[in-house]
């Protein structure tokens, strides 16, 4: 009972660090300039102003977009099947679907961490990885270390 809140304590905190990755502003950072994925802050005077992402390459922020966001939608999903799956798989099988869907969410983040890595902030000199760039690569280490504890998991028999 011990391990199966331990692991949809890992679950949640996962969903939560890849939904404050993706929706939160700060993938990269200076003293008058925060980047995410859909827009960026300038600071002008005291005031910080919205303005649209515009020297990205469109395909690679666009691709860094949907595979940060299908890496929310397969975690979230995989916890829905792991839940159900505790409720209707046989005693003694393994979660090995929910192990699929988390392998694919890993998939997704490395994907997504990776292209905005090589592609987006190369050359840049001015500025750093902000927080949520680390908490991508952090939910990838919990996305992997689920998608093997769900492939290895068995429902026990009582």
């Amino acid at each position: 009972m011990l391990m199966l809140a331990a692991i949809v304590v890992l679950h949640v905190t996962t969903i939560i660090l890849l939904l404050v990755a993706t929706i939160d502003n700060a993938w990269w950072i200076s003293d008058k300039l925060t980047t995410d994925l859909w827009g960026r802050w300038e600071l002008t005077g005291s005031n910080w102003h919205y303005t649209n992402l515009q020297n990205y390459p469109e395909d690679y922020l666009q691709a860094v977009q949907a595979t940060t966001v299908l890496a929310c939608v397969f975690t979230i999903l995989a916890l829905f099947v792991f839940v159900g799956q505790l409720f209707t798989l046989p005693k003694g099988q393994r979660f090995t679907f929910t192990g699929i869907l988390q392998m694919i969410a890993c998939l997704c983040i490395m994907i997504a961490a990776s292209i905005y890595t090589a592609q987006l902030h190369a050359n840049d000199t001015q500025g750093r990885y902000g927080h949520c760039y680390v908490l991508a690569w952090i939910s990838f280490v919990f996305t992997f270390l689920l998608a093997i504890t769900y492939l290895i998991l068995r429902k026990k028999s009582e």
